[in-house]
């Protein structure tokens, strides 16, 4: 014990006169872990990959994506598996839903919303409600327009719920799979594209449709260039949040190829859009039967009605 304690102060002693001869040496305690400072892990990124990566979500992506692995390791012919895809409560719902509706400038809907626990509960209703709401409005729409016409007779159109529900759900399932597809594709070429899962596409696609739902109510008003502006206005902020969660995923690729993907994106929800107000909504004046009015000299004379 007295060797011992002979060396630990030898020891001290050395440190002390090395000290001495060097006041402004650093010292590391070896129970404190080494910092690295960020300013020099930010210089070996490229300049303006940072805000990439934050939008992008690269390292939380890792991580989210793993528990969702480990979460969904069910087999897919289980209940079990497709159960996962329907947990989420009320909050979160509302939460995806307002930002689809109020989308922020520079935020990724998948990276703040979606990637956690995506699901398919929200996707559902929203194009279930979407189509009851457009065929409903539709139909109240031309009982409006044609109200007071003495040879109009109001007919129900139930052909238009299943015309808007084919139109809906393929375009909130087959234009996903075409673009996840395509961005698979895409990756296998360039080192740089971002896939996002194909469910993580149908979360984007269907929350984004949401906004039509208080439009299509609006469309009931009458007037043709109301409703022009609304259908324009929900475009745009549905558009925008498809545009800012596509894009930082294909800017990496060929310019004329990342520009395209965009704008067939919007093209396509631009033509669901315009197709649901101009069949729904803005079909041409009916050709009513004509009246026959008889006539005192014993002839008929018919009048043409629009």
């Amino acid at each position: 014990i007295t060797c011992l304690v002979m060396y630990l102060f030898a020891e001290f002693d050395d440190a002390a006169n090395l000290l001495a001869a060097n006041p402004d040496a650093t010292t590391i305690s070896i129970d404190e872990p080494v910092e690295i400072p960020k300013n020099q892990h930010s210089r070996l990124q490229e300049p303006g990959r940072e805000e990439d990566d934050e939008l992008l979500g690269t390292d939380d992506s890792d991580k989210t994506e793993l528990l969702a692995g480990q979460k969904k390791s069910a087999p897919f012919w289980t209940f079990e598996y497709y159960q996962t895809f329907f947990d989420v409560d009320t909050y979160q719902v509302l939460d995806r839903i307002k930002g689809s509706v109020f989308p922020v400038p520079g935020k990724n809907f998948v990276r703040l919303y979606i990637r956690s626990n995506p699901d398919l509960y929200g996707p559902f209703w929203i194009c279930a409600t979407l189509v009851f709401t457009i065929a409903v409005s539709g139909n109240l729409s031309n009982f409006i327009i044609h109200l007071g016409k003495p040879t109009y007779h109001y007919v129900p159109e139930f052909r238009k719920v299943s015309i808007a529900a084919t139109t809906i759900y393929a375009y909130a399932w087959l234009v996903p799979l075409a673009l996840w597809g395509f961005l698979m594709w895409r990756n296998s070429k360039v080192m740089n594209i971002v896939s996002y899962s194909f469910l993580e596409i149908v979360c984007v696609y269907g929350y984004s449709l949401f906004i039509y739902i208080p439009t299509a109510i609006l469309w009931i008003i009458p007037q043709k260039v109301v409703r022009w502006v609304l259908m324009v206005f929900s475009l745009c902020l549905s558009g925008s949040v498809l545009v800012m969660t596509f894009w930082p995923a294909v800017r990496d690729d060929n310019r004329r190829i990342a520009v395209a993907t965009v704008a067939t994106i919007l093209l396509l929800h631009a033509l669901l859009a315009v197709g649901c107000l101009a069949y729904f909504f803005d079909a041409p004046e009916l050709d009513f039967p004509a009246p026959v009015i008889p006539a005192h000299n014993g002839t008929t004379v018919i009048t043409k009605s629009h």
